[in-house]
């Protein structure tokens, strides 16, 4: 099966998670990766560390030969990230200090995380996947 993507902004995250959460049995390895919104005047993202780990994750996911899925959460643009009331700040479970940040979800818990410095790390991936 190939990679299993969700995506979800600020508004209907709590909808998407449910369905990425009910349907993650069906998968080796459930992930969610938090980034940034791409500028509507660039079509590109506003963090450079996004724009720099993104393919890496994405190579890394795409050539498991496992099941994965991976809830992409958008965190809006830069002023509403910069807030230091996001949700996904302040959210109990993700406490979100930077983007990007990849969290290995299992068994309804987050697991492990990588953080913006060091999402685009191949090992640290594979370590994240496997653990």
């Amino acid at each position: 099966m190939p990679l299993k993507t969700f995506d979800a902004t600020i508004s209907n995250f709590d909808a998407v998670f449910d369905k990425f959460k009910s349907e993650a049995p069906n998968y080796k390895s459930n992930l969610i990766l938090f980034l940034a919104d791409n500028e509507p005047s660039t079509n590109r993202s506003w963090c450079p560390d996004c724009v720099r780990a993104e393919p890496v994750i994405y190579k890394k996911l795409e050539s498991s030969s496992d099941d994965v899925a991976l809830l992409r959460a958008y965190v809006g643009d830069r002023p509403t990230w910069r807030n230091p009331h996001h949700p996904w700040r302040v959210h109990p479970t993700f406490k979100l200090k930077g983007v990007p940040t990849l969290i290995l979800w299992e068994n309804g818990e987050a697991k492990g995380r990588l953080e913006d410095h060091e999402a685009h790390i191949e090992k640290k991936i594979d370590s994240l996947i496997n653990t």
